[in-house]
């Protein structure tokens, strides 16, 4: 189903059933992850997890040369998740996706599109973060479960960054690019978020 709205380079980033730390790594020579918070905090009531408890959540900037392009907002099921709990606390400046889309024992979810209007938490939070004024941003959510442990993953797009990567690849030895993941995820239709 068609992204309505959604600017046409900007629909794979969307769509990339993978890990979009692979796809930096194909598109930029300098990629970084830069963490913006990890916590334990009363997660927004607009992600949908249940319940009002404190759980372990983690905010982070995907940067390729220099030009944030990625927002991750992630957050756990549970105050204890096992070895998933013990994993992320302990990712410190790497990436999430450099976890779920290198162990095998991962399962993800359908992935569901979010449109962030200037009203949204997130949003807020991105402006604060980048202390600029941001138009609405796109965005796509989904979970990756593991030994009863459960982490929800939000990311959210920051157009011009992405559009200047997707005029650019870089070579895959050069990158240090993983293997791209087969395209195995289901999808579901865009949703639009106030």
């Amino acid at each position: 189903m068609p992204l309505v709205g959604v600017p046409r380079l900007l629909r794979p980033w969307l769509r990339e059933p993978g890990s979009l730390t692979a796809r930096c790594l194909r598109h930029c020579r300098d990629f970084r992850v830069r963490l913006l918070r990890q916590e334990s905090a009363v997660p927004l009531v607009e992600m949908g997890v249940e319940g009002r408890r404190c759980l372990p959540l983690r905010e982070v900037l995907l940067e390729c040369d220099g030009r944030p392009v990625v927002f991750a907002h992630s957050v756990l099921s549970a105050p204890h998740s096992g070895v998933l709990g013990r994993w992320f606390a302990g990712l410190g400046c790497r990436s999430l996706g450099s976890l779920l889309f290198t162990h095998p024992g991962f399962q993800r979810g359908p992935i569901e599109f979010l449109r962030l209007q200037q009203t949204h938490p997130l949003h807020r939070r991105l402006c604060h973060v980048l202390d600029e004024e941001l138009p609405v941003l796109w965005a796509r959510r989904s979970s990756h479960a593991l030994k009863g442990g459960c982490v929800l993953v939000t990311e959210v797009f920051l157009v011009p960054g992405v559009l200047a990567l997707s005029a650019t690849q870089v070579s895959p030895l050069s990158a240090g690019m993983p293997p791209k993941p087969s395209r195995s995820e289901s999808e579901r239709a865009a949703v639009s978020m106030a």
